[in-house]
């Protein structure tokens, strides 16, 4: 019997909504699963829950319990709006069963060691990730294999707050949690992140809304520089159907949180200006 995916959004008419359905049904464990109930907490002008429903062949939920009750794994979107998460996905932490929440995670370190601890209170599955970190290029062991000392990423996007993960995420996936302090330059059109690492290693994230999202890493033995970011969005449906097969995050909670903090500390500092 095939496993059903649950949905629950802040308002399910966006963009990770509309688009996750296709990937899911061509991904490579496909076959293991099918798309269940969806609910929303409001909607937002957009199709309604039932049109959207009928659209996506899934199932109207009339609470969001229904979703957590009737679903094997759960979805907790609302990308754009990660201070809903920890509501949005409380009960389908103390479910037991595997739970991805959308980008990014938590609004604050607090907030995501908080859902996390929910999480670990009541053995429930969990993992998050921002789609750039399973681009081709980070998922080849290539960086991995060069061990940067300097890690420089750009990227776009309406705004740095919602953005800004993507370059985090990446960073971290590379370069790890031990962050000694960061420091920014620039305003909310054009700033420059620069995160010092305890060891010496250094990596910045260039922020414009026009930029694309590439990557270059170095050290004193050779460098790698990549233009685009190729697949990243079929990856991480690949790694998530993974996760709700298995009841394993292949991502630490550890770096989770870190980004979390960074993307936390960094909007700080921007809006200081």
């Amino acid at each position: 019997m095939k496993k059903k995916i649950g949905f629950i959004d802040l308002f399910i008419d966006e963009w990770h909504a509309n688009n996750y359905p296709a990937w899911f049904r061509s991904a490579a464990r496909k076959d293991e699963f099918e798309l269940g109930y969806a609910w929303e907490e409001k909607n937002n002008g957009g199709r309604s829950l039932t049109e959207w429903c009928k659209e996506f062949n899934m199932t109207p939920a009339s609470s969001l319990a229904e979703v957590v009750e009737k679903s094997d794994c759960i979805c907790v979107l609302a990308p754009s709006n990660p201070e809903v998460h920890a509501q949005l996905a409380d009960l389908a932490l103390r479910s037991g069963k595997p739970v991805y929440i959308d980008k990014p995670f938590a609004p604050s370190k607090a907030v995501a060691e908080e859902i996390f601890a929910i999480a670990k209170a009541h053995s429930t599955p969990l993992m998050s990730s921002s789609a750039l970190r399973y681009g081709n290029e980070l998922i080849s062991g290539e960086l991995q294999a060069l061990k940067p000392e300097i890690f420089c990423t750009t990227g776009g996007g309406r705004s740095f707050d919602e953005y800004g993960i993507h370059q985090l995420e990446m960073i971290v996936s590379i370069m790890g949690t031990d962050v000694k302090d960061i420091n920014l330059v620039g305003d909310s059109n054009k700033l420059a992140l620069t995160i010092n690492f305890a060891d010496g290693r250094i990596a910045q994230a260039a922020y414009a809304p026009t930029f694309p999202f590439t990557v270059s890493a170095g050290n004193t033995t050779g460098a790698k520089v990549y233009p685009t970011m190729g697949n990243f969005f079929p990856n991480l449906i690949d790694a998530m159907l993974e996760f709700f097969a298995t009841g394993v995050s292949p991502i630490p909670a550890e770096q989770t949180i870190t980004i979390a903090a960074l993307l936390e500390e960094s909007c700080k500092l921007l809006h200081k200006k």
